[in-house]
């Protein structure tokens, strides 16, 4: 391409920083990849590349669109709520008729006192088989993408003790005094 002479020849990269060019490359995935290389490759090979990422993020880089791969989007084990979405229906609806709002509302979670165990056996006694139903450990984990906190729910506290508190029990101390010597004088 250029010769060896040539001022608009780049100089080319030690076996050193191709080795952290490579390293560099390697941490990354995707579009974020095909841009690192395609920018290495514009800076130290003046943008010519025959590999085919790299032609990619160079197109992207030129374009300005980005490729999505369909790889992430149907690779991996669907989630049981997309396997089995009546059974995900019953488990809200169940988790929904034990839930409770955050007392203090800082949060848009719903506590349950519905235990992960509690909700495995309610929703094969409602005849879900057991190959639709998923172990305790994932079903709490369910509970909580489906947006409910599985921890024991905070009863209410009483009001601290008011100034006519002690007045208020004098009061009904005498009055059961009053009822006791009535009821011995009667007798």
């Amino acid at each position: 391409m250029f010769r060896q002479g040539d001022p608009r020849r780049l100089p080319l990269p030690s076996p050193q920083q191709i080795a952290d060019l490579r390293l560099a490359a390697a941490q990354m995935t995707g579009a974020k990849r095909r841009a690192f290389q395609a920018e290495m490759t514009v800076h130290y090979c003046a943008g010519s590349a025959r590999r085919e990422t790299i032609e990619v993020g160079l197109a992207e880089r030129r374009t300005g669109v980005t490729c999505v791969g369909a790889q992430s989007t149907f690779s991996g084990r669907k989630r049981w709520e997309e396997q089995h979405p009546q059974a995900a229906a019953a488990l809200g609806h169940l988790a929904e008729a034990h839930a409770q709002q955050d007392p203090t509302f800082r949060t848009p979670l719903a506590y349950t006192r519905l235990t992960a165990k509690a909700a495995v056996a309610a929703l094969r006694d409602q005849g879900y088989k057991e190959k639709q139903v998923p172990a305790p450990s994932t079903m709490a984990t369910v509970l909580n993408r489906l947006g409910f906190r599985l921890r024991k729910v905070l009863k209410a506290k009483p009001q601290k003790k008011i100034a006519q508190t002690d007045a208020i029990f004098d009061n009904i101390k005498k009055k059961t005094r009053k009822r006791r010597l009535q009821a011995t004088s009667n007798a």
